[in-house]
Order: structure tokens, then C-alpha cells, then sequence
């Protein structure tokens, strides 16, 4: 009986892992319809703590020879609605022997702790507190596991915090969750590999402009990326719009959004770069880059991706207005396509903040001020009552893209 039934929880167990490496796969491919670089680690990580019924967990992205703090969870102290203005530190550790997450990705070789204040005296690494005293939380077990590429280069560390048990108390993370998290972390390695690219190339595009146009900069474009990411968020949420739906989305206007100005390649440099106001033949021709952009866009038909259908559709219209008063077409209310109605709001918002070659940064107050003036007006006004929803994470972008 004792044989019978050792081989049957074997093969049990057996098909268990088979199910699971091809739950792996299926989630792979969903991830790699997706093309921004946040979307991915957030839906990577929450994949990987499914996998490893983890409470919390956080990655950590190589950056200029450091460790970028990026992306966080945790459902004891955040919940399922994501961490918010948590996930815009500006965090960066040193992959060195110091610190857990360093250890990993200097022996890029994965780290399992079963007790976090329990470390071997003779190992080099010790545990940051610091996060658990200031959020009241008691991190037990840690698995760091690191993101290497198909090319066997380092791409950052994923860390999973506090597997659970069935009755949700923290315990030790299993040696089949051991086995079988880096077979998921090194196919996501790939599509994070892969989506930072993406975006780099995005935002080449995006310094294209920039280059033309000195008022522009590249932290311009990432801040209105990520302000539009989060209100669109926030807009989905309020609506209760299904949770894959607002994924895909997000997915999309946090690209599509970085390329709002793209059409400022094709107005002349004596109208860009004049010093003062324009004239009013000046700001007619001014007025063009919204068309010139959306011409790189035009060829849009029944196949073209929704990419590029909304990207056309931010650079076409994010200078139209609420009340009809905007450019190119004067649209008016929802004919606004929604994402231009979001790109519009975090683009005045930014530009009002931030300091520019010829004004200097308005104030909080003042901005604020002038985006509660100009709802019903400039901008949508279910979109102003979420912004100021937002303030906080919006804030924390802004510390982020300095």
C-alpha cells in the first residue's frame, strides 16, 4: 500500500509539474502580446508570485551597472489594485555581495531564504529591514531569482516574497516552486529584454523631435507616458472595465502617448525655435505638426495594429479641446477620441510643471488651479476629477523622470 501509494503521489506530482510548465507556456505567450516595459513587469511579477503563491515580490532591472529598482507588489499591504506611487522609487542597489538582490545577479544564481531575520552570520548578504519597519510587514522567506536573457546576459532580479500556505500564512518557498520559477523568469528575461528595446527605440523617435525642438525633452515624453498609463488606469477602474481589457490598453497609450509630438520634424526651425510669441501665421503653421505626425500613422486599415491606430489617433487630436475650440478639426466632447483626451491633459500638465528653456516651472498650486479652470473648457472633466485622484503618483512620475 505504502509503495502504491508513494508511486501515485510520484506520478501525481509528475503530471502536476506538466500542467504547470505548460500553464508557463500559455502564460509566456499572453505576456508577449504586450509591449510596454511596466506592463510586463507588473503582469511578470504578478505571474511569478501566482506561480509561487507569493505575497509580495519586486524586480530589479540592470541599468548603467546598477540594479533600478522597478517595479513592486504586495497584497497584505497594497492589495490587488498594484502599488501605486510605490512602484515610481528611485531606488538602485550595487550588484555586489551586500545585499540579497546584488548576491543574485553578481553570481547570477538563485538566492532561497527560509527566514529573512535568520541569515547565516557566514554569508556575505544581509536582509533591509528598513521596508518592513516603515509598512508594519515581517518579510519571512525570500526567493531571488535572476533575469538572464537567451543570451545569457543579465537582464535584472525578480524577488518573491513570503510564500504562502493554505490557511495564508507565510512558510517556505517549495523546492517544485524552485524548480519551477526560473523556467518562467528566463522566458520573461526575453520579453523584458525585448520591451526595453521597444521602448528605446520609441523614444529615438521621440528625440527626433526633441533634437528640433529645444523646448522638448526626453524625460518630457516618459513623465507624459506615465501620466497617461496611470489616468487611464484610474478612468478604466472607476468604470469597472475588465481587468485584461485596461491591461491591454495601458499597454497601448503608454506607448502610443510618447509619440504626441512626433510631427514637430516637419515645422521649420525659425518657428520652433523663435524665442518669443508667435505670430498668428506663425502658430497656423505651428499647428501642422499635428497632421505631419499623424501622416507617419495614415495607412491605418482593418489589420494595422491597435498601436497605430491610437497612436494616429493622440498625435491627430491631443490639441483638440473639451469645448471645441482646438486644432486640427475643432472635435468636441467624447468625438475626441479618448486617449488624445487623456495625451491632452498630461501634456499641459507637464508643461505647466516643468521648467522649459523660456519660462520657469509654475508652482503645484498654480498648475492645479489652472486644470480645475480649464475642465468643461480645455479638457474633459471626468478626466480633471481623476487627476486629482492621482496627485500622489502623479507626483512620484515626476521625482522619477527629473
Amino acid at each position: 500500500m505504502n509503495r502504491n501509494h508513494s508511486e501515485g503521489t510520484a506520478l501525481f506530482t509528475q503530471h502536476l509539474k506538466k500542467a504547470t510548465v505548460v500553464s508557463i507556456i500559455n502564460t509566456i505567450s499572453e505576456l508577449n502580446q504586450l509591449q510596454d516595459v511596466d506592463l510586463i513587469l507588473d503582469s511578470t511579477l504578478r505571474e511569478a508570485r501566482a506561480l509561487a503563491k507569493a505575497d509580495a515580490g519586486s524586480i530589479f532591472l540592470l541599468r548603467n551597472g546598477e540594479l533600478e529598482f522597478r517595479h513592486v507588489q504586495n497584497d497584505s499591504i497594497f492589495g490587488m489594485s498594484g502599488a501605486g506611487l510605490f512602484q515610481y522609487s528611485t531606488e538602485s542597489l550595487p550588484v555586489s555581495d551586500s545585499s540579497i538582490v546584488g548576491h543574485c545577479a553578481l553570481t547570477k544564481a538563485m538566492v532561497s531564504i527560509d527566514d529573512a531575520y535568520a541569515i547565516d552570520e557566514k554569508l556575505p548578504y544581509r536582509f533591509n529591514s528598513s521596508f518592513d519597519e516603515k509598512n508594519g510587514y515581517r518579510t519571512v522567506s525570500i526567493l531571488a531569482v535572476p533575469l538572464i536573457s537567451r543570451g545569457h546576459s543579465l537582464v535584472g532580479v525578480m524577488q518573491l516574497i513570503n510564500a504562502k500556505d493554505r490557511k495564508n500564512r507565510a512558510t517556505v518557498f517549495s523546492e517544485q516552486v524552485k524548480a519551477l520559477v526560473p523556467i518562467f523568469t528566463n522566458n520573461a528575461a526575453a520579453l523584458i529584454e525585448r520591451s526595453i528595446l521597444n521602448r528605446e527605440l520609441i523614444l529615438r523617435m521621440a528625440k527626433m523631435a526633441e533634437l528640433h525642438d529645444p523646448k522638448e525633452t526626453g524625460v518630457h515624453v516618459q513623465r507624459v507616458s506615465a501620466f497617461c498609463a496611470e489616468l487611464y488606469q484610474r478612468w478604466a477602474e472607476n468604470r469597472g472595465l475588465p481587468r485584461l481589457e485596461i491591461r491591454r490598453f495601458r499597454d497601448i497609450i503608454s506607448h502610443a502617448s510618447m509619440l504626441h509630438d512626433a510631427g514637430k520634424v516637419g515645422i521649420p526651425d525659425s518657428i520652433l525655435k523663435k524665442p518669443g510669441r508667435l505670430t498668428p501665421e506663425e502658430f497656423d503653421v505651428m499647428k501642422q505638426h499635428t497632421l505631419y505626425g499623424a501622416q507617419l500613422f495614415s495607412n491605418i486599415s482593418s489589420e494595422s495594429s491597435a498601436l497605430d491606430r491610437v497612436t494616429h489617433e493622440i498625435i491627430l487630436h491631443h490639441h483638440e479641446r473639451w469645448n471645441g475650440t482646438g486644432y486640427p478639426h475643432g472635435l468636441s466632447g467624447e468625438a475626441i477620441p479618448l486617449a488624445a483626451r487623456i495625451t491632452a491633459l498630461a501634456d499641459v500638465f507637464d508643461a505647466l510643471s516643468s521648467k522649459r528653456s523660456y519660462k520657469e516651472a509654475w508652482s503645484a498650486e498654480m498648475t492645479f488651479a489652472e486644470i480645475r479652470k480649464e475642465s468643461g473648457q480645455h479638457f474633459d472633466p471626468e478626466l480633471v476629477e481623476i487627476f486629482f485622484q492621482i496627485t500622489g503618483i502623479l507626483h512620484a512620475i515626476q521625482m522619477k523622470f527629473q
